[in-house]
C-alpha cells in the first residue's frame, strides 16, 4: 500500500458501529450481494465493479451486478430482481436518490440488508453509506481553481439533479467560493445543474455561458470529469482551453491526460479499489453480524444513517504520478500509447 492511501483507511478505526446480525437466513458463510450499479457504460462505474467482484471473491461472497443504464424504472426493477433472487445485502449506486423508498422497504421485509455506495439513497431504511468525503471534494476542487484564478468571473458547472452528491459537491464548494463572492472577488455569472452528469450538456451549458459572458469567464468549477470535458471543448472552440481554469474529479484517463496537457487544471482522485474492497467487507460484515465501525452519520430524511467517509486526493500536473505509483493507470496509459 503507497503511503497516500494510509489516511483512507484511518477513517475505518473511529467510534459507531454500523448494524446488528444479519437476517435469520441469509448465508453467512457465503453472503450473496447485489450490486445495482447507476450505469456501467460510464468508466468509474465498470471499476467499480472489476474492484468489487474480486474484494467479495477473496471473502467466500458471490456478486450479482446489475446496471440500469441511467434508469430508474430499470434501477427499480433490477432491485426487486435482486430480492427475488434471495440476497443477503444488496449494495446500491443510485440513478435517482430519491425514488427508492419503496424498493428498499421491499428488501428490508425480506431481511435484506442495504448499502448505499458513494452516493446516499434518500428517504429510505439504509442499513450504511460509504463514500468519499463529497464536501471535501467539492472543497478541493474550488481551492485548486482560486489558487490559479482568485479573482473574476466564474461558473458553476454542478452534477446531475438527481443525484445527492451533486448538492454535497456544491456545499463543499461554497464553503470555499462564498467568502470570496462576499469579498467581491469572485462574481458567479451562471450556475446550472448537468442532467446525468452527460457531457455533451455541460458542453452546450458551456457554450451558452460564453456566449453569454462574451467570453468573459474567468474560471469554471466543475463537479466532474465528464462535465469537464465538455467544458474543456467548449473553451476549446473559443481558443480558451488552458487559460480559464477548470476542476474536475474521479481520474478519468481524458481528464489526466488534459491535466497533463494543462487543458484542465485539477481532477480529484478517489481511489476506487479501496472503497469497492472495503464496501465488499461492510456488506458482508453486516450479513454476519461483524460490520466495521463507522465515522460520521448523514441523514437522509428518513433515519441518520451510519457512514463510512474516506479521503479524496487532490491531482494536479505536479502530483500526477500517483495515479502510476497506486497501479490506477500505467504511465503508458497517461502518455496515450
Amino acid at each position: 500500500m503507497t503511503p497516500t492511501l494510509k489516511p483512507l483507511l484511518l477513517a475505518l478505526g473511529a467510534a459507531l458501529t454500523l448494524g446488528l446480525a444479519g437476517p435469520a437466513q441469509a448465508d453467512a458463510k457465503n453472503p450473496k450481494i447485489g450490486f445495482s450499479i447507476d450505469d456501467l457504460r460510464v468508466e468509474r462505474w465498470a471499476r467499480d465493479r472489476d474492484y468489487f467482484t474480486a474484494a467479495a471473491k477473496e471473502l467466500g461472497a458471490t456478486v450479482y451486478v446489475q446496471s440500469a443504464d441511467a434508469s430508474e424504472q430499470r434501477q427499480i426493477a433490477q432491485i426487486e430482481n435482486l430480492i427475488s433472487r434471495g440476497v443477503d445485502v444488496i449494495a446500491i449506486v443510485p440513478f435517482n436518490a430519491t425514488v427508492l423508498t419503496n424498493a428498499v422497504r421491499e428488501a428490508k421485509k425480506a431481511g435484506i440488508k442495504i448499502v448505499s455506495y458513494d452516493r446516499l439513497i434518500l428517504n429510505a431504511d439504509v442499513d450504511a453509506y460509504i463514500s468519499f468525503d463529497n464536501e471535501k471534494v467539492g472543497e478541493l476542487q474550488a481551492g485548486e481553481v482560486v489558487k490559479r484564478q482568485p479573482k473574476g468571473n466564474y461558473f458553476l458547472l454542478g452534477g446531475a439533479p438527481t443525484d445527492n452528491n451533486a448538492k454535497l459537491l456544491r456545499a463543499g464548494q461554497l464553503k470555499v467560493l462564498q467568502p470570496l463572492i462576499d469579498k467581491g472577488d469572485i462574481k458567479v455569472v451562471g450556475q446550472q445543474w448537468v442532467k446525468e452528469w452527460n457531457p455533451s450538456e455541460a458542453l452546450s451549458i458551456v457554450e451558452n455561458a460564453l456566449t453569454a459572458n462574451a467570453n468573459k469567464i474567468d474560471a469554471i468549477v466543475a463537479s466532474n470529469d465528464g462535465t469537464a470535458g465538455g467544458a474543456v471543448q467548449a473553451l476549446a472552440a473559443q481558443k480558451l482551453a488552458g487559460k480559464v481554469p477548470v476542476s474536475g474529479q474521479d481520474a478519468d484517463l481524458a481528464a489526466v491526460r488534459r491535466v497533463v496537457a494543462g487543458t484542465q487544471t485539477l481532477t480529484v482522485y478517489k481511489p476506487i479499489k479501496v472503497i469497492a474492497s472495503e464496501a465488499v467487507k461492510l456488506s458482508v460484515g453486516l450479513v454476519r453480524g461483524t460490520p466495521p465501525t463507522a465515522n460520521t452519520q448523514y441523514d437522509n430524511g428518513f433515519k441518520k444513517v451510519d457512514t463510512i467517509l474516506l479521503n479524496p486526493i487532490v491531482v494536479t500536473k505536479d502530483n500526477v504520478d500517483i495515479l502510476v505509483k497506486d497501479g490506477f493507470y500505467t504511465q503508458a496509459q497517461i502518455d496515450g500509447k
